[in-house]
């Protein structure tokens, strides 16, 4: 979509899905701190949302809930850290990260970073968005994402891509409401979440093969670190 990096043709074997459970499970946990009921907490509703699309086990998220919310006995004490950077070739990125060790979450940045470069607060942040990001596709055949992006509240909107699904955009604050508001529109949601966009993508055309793959290689690493949440690169298409 331009807005997240997203590796390709990557095979989802069983490793991958676990870590994927794993990283939606933080995403319950954290959002589970303002309330263990989704109906009551938009965090959480859409955090659970997102964890049922792609089929987490129901005792898994259950278990989640109800450690984030303290109702296990156990202590949960996850922080939010967001580093910012270049990946090779002066590509700019945002790592959102989720940690419980924010000196071990430095450290393998520190080493991560070490194929790119690592910015300082605000160094890069000032070049990206920080927006609601909605991925949705038409449920009916006469659904139209212009009317659905202004009846639903959305601020802008990314055509279909080959695969149909319309990027909708929003004020991080309306991010619950319009992904609410977008199946009276005729639009299955598929996943909302806060993100980042990049105001100035770079053209993945003007990188060579081998340095693409350099980029790719570089965000693959950092996307399989556990403490990382999500990477964003200001890369288009």
């Amino acid at each position: 979509m331009g807005a997240q990096w997203k590796a390709k043709h990557k095979d989802i074997a069983a490793n991958a899905k676990g870590k994927l459970f794993g990283k939606l499970a933080k995403d319950i946990m954290l959002a589970a701190r303002g309330g263990a009921d989704p109906k009551d907490n938009a965090k959480l509703r859409m955090a659970v949302e997102a964890a049922r699309k792609v089929s987490m086990p129901k005792d898994t998220l259950d278990r989640a809930i109800k450690k984030g919310a303290g109702l296990t006995g156990e202590t949960v004490h996850f922080e939010q850290v967001i580093y910012e950077g270049f990946a090779p070739h002066r590509v700019p990125v945002m790592v959102e990260v989720l940690t419980d060790n924010t000196n071990r979450a430095a450290s393998d940045m520190r080493v991560l970073f070490r194929k790119g470069q690592q910015g300082t607060p605000g160094s890069v942040s000032w070049d990206f968005d920080h927006l609601g990001l909605i991925e949705a596709e038409a449920a009916t055949p006469d659904a139209d994402a212009d009317t659905a992006a202004i009846e639903a509240g959305a601020q802008d909107l990314v055509p279909a891509d080959e695969d149909g699904i319309v990027l909708f955009l929003t004020d991080p604050t309306d991010l619950d409401l319009v992904s609410r508001a977008l199946p009276a529109q005729g639009f299955t949601v598929l996943s909302a979440k806060l993100g980042y966009r990049p105001k100035n993508p770079i053209d993945p055309a003007s990188l060579s093969a081998e340095q693409l793959e350099e980029v790719e290689s570089f965000l693959t690493a950092m996307d399989d670190n556990d403490d990382v949440q999500h990477v964003y690169a200001g890369l288009a298409g």
